[in-house]
């Protein structure tokens, strides 16, 4: 049985003089102090793990396990990760493979500073700002009605580009100055074509990075899976398919790929699971 605890508190409550010295994601770290067990009602056998970064996790929850399978997760930022055989590092794109959360292994990791982010300023700022012209909030459907919105604009926005770098960008390049701006905007261009060139300007950009990954692996790759909350948009996964030109694989329940890998490193490490069955 795997129980929820919020990790200061597990770390704050684990008997730190039975902590292993170096340990992997799935090790069991200690047990739990009396105390905190009884705050959360958890059993006296509950186990506190090591854990992993989001990264590391998603990557196990997106079911991308093998070398060189990729996965790209889309949510606030976005990134490209993948498991490969080896340290490497790519100082002029400002991407490396690290330690992975499964012993032996590394994991690329590099990250696009706002994905999702982008939307989240068309709905906060511009769309359902709080100022005089509107003080409501933004619908809890605002995500759904800017895909079917943008469905009215025909792929390519009607030549509006939208530069995603909102807050500056990390990788293919670390440059925070980097700033955003629509490129050919009209007097002909709706709402709807502003919307759809913000879902394409991310996913150019992430075709930019995804040039540079595939080099670090030294050869293409042929599809990847998608996870993350624009993963839930059915438009944007097509736009990302089109665009990098690539068979894209919807995850099941995209947005749970952490928890899952999660759960999985913690079954691993309960003996539930070994790394093969994962």
């Amino acid at each position: 049985r795997i129980g929820y605890v919020p990790a200061l508190v597990a770390w704050s409550g684990i008997d730190r003089e039975k902590l292993p010295g170096l340990c992997a994601a799935s090790d069991v770290l200690a047990p739990l102090l009396a105390e905190h067990r009884e705050r959360f009602g958890l059993p006296e056998d509950v186990k506190v793990m090591g854990g992993a970064p989001d990264l590391h996790s998603a990557a196990i929850g997106a079911g991308t396990t093998r070398d060189f399978d990729p996965h790209l997760y889309v949510g606030t930022s976005s990134w490209i990760a993948a498991h490969v055989p080896r340290k490497k590092t790519d100082i002029f794109n400002n991407m490396a493979s690290l330690p992975a959360a499964i012993p032996g292994r590394y994991l690329l990791l590099n990250e696009q500073d706002t994905a999702g982010g982008c939307l989240n300023h068309l709905r906060d700022k511009l769309f359902w700002a709080s100022d005089a012209l509107e003080s409501g909030s933004p619908p809890k459907d605002a995500f759904q009605l800017f895909g079917r919105s943008a469905e009215l604009s025909p792929p390519g926005a009607n030549h509006l580009l939208f530069l995603p770098w909102l807050n500056g960008e990390r990788t293919p390049v670390e440059d925070p100055l980097l700033r955003a701006m629509f490129f050919n905007y009209s007097l002909s261009h709706q709402r709807s074509d502003v919307i759809r060139a913000v879902l394409e300007g991310v996913a150019l950009n992430t075709r930019w990075l995804f040039g540079h990954v595939e080099n670090f692996f030294g050869h293409p790759v042929s599809e990847l899976r998608l996870i993350g909350g624009g993963a839930e948009s059915e438009l944007w996964s097509r736009i990302f398919a089109d665009v990098l030109d690539r068979r894209v694989l919807r995850v099941e329940q995209p947005q749970l790929s952490n928890l899952r890998g999660a759960a999985l490193i913690a079954f691993v490490g309960l003996g539930e699971l070994g790394w093969d069955d994962v």
